[in-house]
């Protein structure tokens, strides 16, 4: 037998599986957390945007899928194992946002606000709760949002559907508290993101604001008196990822420059 010692043979990297990992809070969720050292799973609608942040995390893997279809969820999370192995870290990022005034919106809003922003939550995370439940330390991070945790005028649908997240989110980390697996939230206030460019461009054409007028205004519901950047987020679900936050589940933490929930 040889005396000379064998290198150990590296751990595996855990997998993280990042939905809406296209662009903004889930582009720099999936960046942070592969510069952590997990190997990443990015999941989207559109096909350019997920290739487009890919090229920039050595072995991340694509794939489009729909989070608001179980099926799509199913066969998506399916060909990430394949890749990947075992789901260890699922960050529930993917959602939209409309606003208007309540009285005049109709059904439709309301039904797609709460299929992607809170339907889509219910399909990941029985898609992935096997293997995080078999993971040694299984994390489901949720990308709420302030508007979950004290609402905003012309938001109803969208307030009542991150309402849900969040009490989705408590209620479920009870559930698994006796297990390895912590469930929380973040909630971003309003955050330098294409949702905030949507609402930068509706201010506009409602009110004949100039675009810096208008995200000025988005702005003063920081007390700091700025967006939120994508990174900051992303700081805090890295944390909540991390081995030394097992005590930390069922929480719903703001990322919004003290604004007052």
């Amino acid at each position: 037998m040889s005396d000379t010692p064998t290198p150990e043979t590296p751990a595996p990297r855990l997998h993280a599986l990042v939905t809406g990992g296209g662009t903004g809070i889930g582009a720099a969720i999936a960046r942070r957390l592969a510069a952590d050292g997990a190997a990443i799973t990015l999941m989207g609608r559109r096909a350019e945007p997920l290739a487009a942040v890919a090229r920039g995390i050595p072995g991340a893997f694509t794939i489009s899928g729909d989070v608001t279809d179980r099926a799509s969820v199913d066969a998506a999370f399916a060909a990430a194992r394949a890749v990947h192995g075992p789901i260890a870290i699922l960050v529930c990022n993917a959602g939209a946002a409309e606003s208007g005034r309540f009285e005049k919106q109709g059904f439709d809003v309301w039904r797609r606000l709460m299929a992607v922003n809170l339907d889509a939550l219910h399909h990941c995370a029985q898609a992935a709760l096997p293997d995080l439940k078999a993971a040694a330390a299984g994390r489901l991070v949720v990308v709420a949002s302030t508007a979950g945790l004290k609402g905003y005028g012309y938001s109803v649908a969208y307030s009542a559907a991150k309402h849900g997240a969040i009490g989705l989110v408590r209620a479920l980390a009870l559930e698994l508290a006796a297990t390895p697996v912590t469930v929380n939230a973040v909630c971003p206030g309003f955050t330098d993101t294409e949702i905030v460019a949507d609402a930068v461009a509706l201010v506009v054409a409602k009110t004949g604001r100039s675009a810096a007028e208008a995200r000025a205004e988005l702005a003063k519901f920081n007390p700091q008196g700025r967006l939120i950047e994508p990174g900051e987020v992303a700081d805090a679900v890295a944390w909540l990822c991390a081995p030394g936050s097992k005590s930390m589940t069922g929480q719903a933490i703001a990322v919004a420059g003290g604004e007052v929930m």
